[in-house]
């Protein structure tokens, strides 16, 4: 561990490339969730306000990233099988 660094800073940052690569809704909720966690942590950590009050608002952000991944509807299985077909052997 680095001295002087706030450690939760890098983990909400993880947190939140996980969540954009995420291919299953869920998934991409959960590493949201994880991350706006993360930046609340960071932001208890932190003595300086101005940095604060941007792990604050990050926090927010990702809690609204959170639940715009939850509404996202699944793609329907048929629709999934029917891109599988070309690629399946007979």
């Amino acid at each position: 561990m680095s001295f002087g660094r706030n450690p939760h800073v890098a983990k909400a940052e993880a947190e939140e490339l996980k969540a954009r690569s995420a291919k299953d809704p869920r998934a991409c909720e959960l590493a949201w969730r994880e991350g706006a966690r993360q930046w609340d942590r960071a932001a208890e950590r932190e003595t300086d306000d101005k940095r604060r009050q941007q792990y604050e608002e990050r926090a927010a952000a990702a809690r609204a990233s959170a639940d715009e991944a939850r509404t996202v509807e699944p793609e329907p299985v048929a629709n999934l099988i029917a891109k599988l077909k070309p690629t399946l052997p007979n």
